[in-house]
């Protein structure tokens, strides 16, 4: 997995930069949010494409660069996250849950437009997408151009990832 080329070119941006970005963006979402501490782990060398019993929060970007983030959750931790952010217990996925990583994808594709967007005019975010099941895959992550980051807490795992790719 790694950084479009043209994105990296016309940012000046590494893969590291981006992946530190998405680490620090993510890690005060779920501190001032979410009222988790979170674990960074190594950047994917692999995608991962198939998802078993999770929810996916995803926001698109277009303008000067097009994309999608996207944070993918197994079930229990998004009960957890969305029980933490309510302040109540929450026992089903159903609209709260999608309400909860919505909200957080849409937070962090808010960073993302800030690292890359001239003034906000340049870069703009779609509505969050969130989609759950007992199996699914997603295609939006399937090729080398995206940076995705596990991140633990109390040993469940989750993953974001970022794809972008430079308009001409």
């Amino acid at each position: 997995m790694s950084l479009d080329t043209g994105v990296a070119d016309a940012t000046k941006l590494t893969e590291e930069d981006v992946a530190g970005y998405i680490i620090s963006a993510t890690k005060e979402v779920f501190n001032t949010m979410v009222m988790m501490e979170l674990e960074d782990q190594y950047p994917l060398r692999e995608p991962i494409t198939r998802f078993h019993c999770s929810v996916t929060g995803m926001v698109g970007l277009a303008g000067t660069y097009t994309g999608i983030l996207s944070i993918h959750c197994p079930q229990q931790f998004a009960l957890r996250i969305t029980s933490s952010m309510l302040g109540m217990e929450v026992e089903e996925v159903g609209e709260d849950v999608n309400d909860a990583l919505g909200e957080i994808s849409n937070m962090l594709g808010g960073y993302v437009k800030m690292i890359l967007s001239k003034g906000g005019l340049d870069l703009h975010l779609s509505v969050p997408t969130v989609i759950s099941g007992e199996e699914y895959t997603l295609n939006a992550m399937a090729d080398s151009d995206c940076v995705i980051i596990p991140f633990l807490n109390e040993g469940e795992r989750f993953l974001v990832g970022l794809k972008l790719k430079k308009e001409a």
